[in-house]
């Protein structure tokens, strides 16, 4: 016996995510099965930066049997779920999208594909700018009476941290223009509160990236200048005085 749910009702709403979350699930396996082949030539690419800056002669060990095994293919996935992310966007802006006002659903699209693309910016400004900064400087300052030799695992979860910080700092525009659009709060009102932001900021830097004033600088001036961006782009996005009774309006239409 089958249990038949109106697409309206709670079972409905349900039904539909966990089929959306299934089409999220199988497009990820899907990317990950197609770049399984290529799994070793990725973690040689997210390798570079370091290679690049260790000594000659040096290179990267395993200290766990099956690293050589897990590290590449956890990399590969992790690769397979970004790649994936405007899928699984699209497919949460079609489950919310019925929910929406309309001129919330002319707002929300825009803010997918820059999310998307800010997040992506964070992760390529991590690989290309910070890594080759910071990896020269630690290898610089090693004695020399130390053989350098990063565990792969240990360099992934290094990486992955660092793409996952930036990935969301990265956000910061966003997330302005939400609260602004929102009503949460003005351009002028962040504006006021800029040195907080400044120390915020490094405070974030600190606790989202390792234990050196690189990596936090060049974290935390990225964000100090995403807020500036996402301040000046807020003074074009603030609500109208008519878009208070828009929602009212679709309603009595609805009615």
């Amino acid at each position: 016996m089958t249990i038949q749910a109106e697409p309206d009702s709670l079972l409905g709403h349900l039904v539909e995510l966990r089929n959306r979350l299934l089409r999220c699930i199988i497009a990820v396996l899907l990317v990950f099965a197609s770049l399984a082949y290529f799994a070793a030539d990725l973690y040689e690419l997210l390798a570079m930066p370091l290679i690049a800056t260790m000594p000659e002669g040096s290179s990267m060990i395993a200290t766990d049997v099956a690293s050589p095994f897990f590290a590449p293919f956890k990399l590969t996935f992790m690769v397979a779920i970004a790649l994936a992310i405007p899928y699984i966007l699209f497919q949460l802006w079609q489950f919310i999208a019925p929910a929406l006002y309309q001129r919330e659903r002319r707002l929300v699209a825009p803010l997918v594909i820059s999310s998307t693309l800010l997040f992506y910016a964070g992760i390529a400004f991590a690989y290309y700018v910070v890594f080759p900064i910071v990896f020269a400087f630690f290898t610089s300052y090693a004695p020399e009476s130390i053989t350098i030799a990063t565990d792969i695992s240990s360099y992934l979860n290094f990486v992955l941290k660092l793409f996952f910080a930036f990935g969301i700092a990265f956000e910061i525009p966003v997330v302005i223009l939400l609260l602004i659009w929102s009503g949460t709060t003005t351009p002028q009102a962040l504006a006021a509160k800029r040195p907080y932001i400044v120390v915020g900021a490094f405070i974030a830097g600190m606790l989202l990236t390792p234990p050196d004033v690189i990596s936090q600088t060049l974290l935390a001036i990225p964000m100090w200048v995403l807020f500036e961006c996402g301040l000046l782009l807020g003074r074009f996005y603030q609500p109208k005085a008519e878009d208070s009774t828009e929602p009212e309006q679709e309603i009595n239409d609805e009615r």
